[in-house]
């Protein structure tokens, strides 16, 4: 093999895969998808507040969900999107910024997933309990799949950056990833508001 044909392969061998723009054809499947989950948890909150109108105050349970726990879990999961965010701004050139703000995310994303957990062995009542119970479980379940999915693309960005995949120029599974982790973060709002501040209105 000629020594000119050799160095073109070495550079082919060596470049860079993946999309270029940040709006990459990954960035439109995950818009579709947020738009798909979020069309899902919105029909799952309806039934909520479609229930409570129906059945008034008497249908919550007599102790209702604390503040102690999800409080704190909820500054936790805004937190990570903070990290993330930071983590992404590292992208022009620090590595090291990279993947210490995906790595704080993914360690507050345990950190969320142990604490509902924790409350959940708390409650007084159980998935099966009545359709409060129903309800309650299946929200919050289902958010915590959506955050252990997280948890899974946070800590493949991770290694990816370190191993020094992305760059300025491709970085569009970084941006995508981000995109997914924030969105997560914006139902929890929406169900904590839902399960946390709307039974202590007056109503």
């Amino acid at each position: 093999m000629q020594p000119r044909a050799l160095n073109e392969r070495v550079i082919i061998e060596r470049l860079a895969v993946g999309s270029i723009d940040r709006k990459a054809s990954g960035w439109w499947g995950m818009m579709t998808l947020i738009a798909t989950e979020a069309s899902l948890f919105v029909y799952l909150l309806f039934s909520y507040y479609y229930l409570a109108l129906e059945n008034g105050r008497n249908w919550l349970p007599p102790d209702l969900p604390s503040f102690r726990l999800s409080g704190p879990n909820t500054v936790l999961l805004l937190l990570s999107s903070v990290a993330v965010r930071f983590g992404e701004n590292g992208l022009p050139g620090s590595r090291v910024q990279l993947v210490g703000g995906l790595l704080t995310g993914f360690a507050m994303d345990v950190g969320f997933l142990v604490v509902q957990y924790v409350e959940w062995m708390n409650k007084a009542f159980g998935p099966s309990s009545n359709s409060y119970g129903s309800t309650y479980f299946i929200v919050t379940g289902l958010h915590m799949a959506h955050v252990a999915a997280g948890l899974i693309i946070l800590a493949v960005l991770a290694l990816w950056s370190a191993l020094g995949y992305f760059d300025e120029t491709r970085s569009a599974p970084v941006n995508i990833g981000a995109i997914y982790w924030h969105f997560v973060d914006v139902v929890w709002l929406a169900i904590f508001f839902t399960f946390y501040v709307t039974p202590r209105l007056d109503w």
